[in-house]
């Protein structure tokens, strides 16, 4: 009878580290204790890793899944490999969502990776020539951003009426010093084009940036300010949102000691947000 007992509490246990998105109810049913989260390396990845020991506080153990590119995190989430991912903007969720049929949702802002801009040859976007090339991500989604920061450096405009998070190289109505735009790279490679001095210039979100070794507050020549729209978050599976511990994860990267974290790290060249 003994050991029916302890097989009993054995499966029961097991059954309790399903993953999140079967978690417990209003009923007291169990709920896992497990989280697995996605996350890029830098900063998504430390700021995790600071949040494992006040993950624990609260009775959760934090797992952290690596990842080096911008595909996988979610379809592993659509699989159902992964709890949550952190690594997104919402105007990049919101296209994923669109182009695969993504089921997922936002459960929490947590920081800001101002874009910048970068050259080994020119020291501000005023001194660029005539004709010159900039370098950019071919993911469209960052194409909204990288140009509404274009436009505010005074460096073009788009066409009135264009929604700035969507605007795409088709939407420029004026560009003064006929600038050419070269779209064809891949994000995570921008950090060594720039520093191989390829291109009059380079835009590079502040991760892969910063995991590269530059300083985006220092080594850029423009930079997105902090009220960017493109707040990163923790997306889950719609239905996820409401689980225990993906809301104790929302408020521990929320947390003073995780923001302050944040800002003596990076510096300000990541920004934590305390609110969607």
């Amino acid at each position: 009878m003994k050991k029916w007992i302890v097989g009993l509490l054995t499966a029961t246990s097991i059954f309790g580290l399903a993953a999140c998105g079967n978690g417990g109810d209003s009923e007291g049913n169990t709920e896992s204790k497990e989280i697995t989260v996605g996350a890029s390396n830098v900063p998504h990845a430390e700021i995790l890793e600071k949040a494992q020991p006040l993950m624990e506080d609260k009775g959760y153990e934090l797992n952290i899944e690596p990842y080096q590119d911008y595909i996988f995190p979610n379809k592993d989430l659509a699989n159902g490999d992964i709890d949550a991912n952190y690594f997104q903007h919402i105007p990049y969720l919101e296209s994923q969502k669109e182009e695969h049929g993504y089921d997922f949702v936002n459960a929490g802002g947590i920081h800001i990776e101002p874009i910048g801009v970068y050259s080994k040859k020119y020291d501000s976007l005023k001194d660029l020539p005539e004709g010159a090339t900039i370098l950019m991500s071919n993911s469209v989604a960052d194409h909204g951003r990288i140009l509404s920061l274009l436009e505010k450096e005074g460096l073009i405009t788009l066409k009135d009426g264009v929604e700035k998070t969507k605007a795409t190289l088709e939407d420029i109505k004026d560009n003064p010093k006929n600038i050419q735009f070269d779209y064809e790279y891949e994000a995570a490679l921008l950090p060594e084009y720039f520093k191989n001095g390829e291109g009059d210039a380079v835009l590079i979100n502040s991760n892969y940036a910063i995991d590269a070794g530059i300083n985006p507050l220092e080594d850029s020549i423009a930079i997105e300010k902090s009220d960017s729209p493109y707040v990163n978050v923790i997306a889950v599976q719609k239905g996820d949102e409401d689980n225990k511990a993906i809301k104790a994860l929302v408020e521990v990267l929320r947390s003073k000691e995780i923001q302050d974290f944040i800002l003596e790290e990076w510096e300000g060249a990541v920004v934590p947000v305390s609110e969607e």
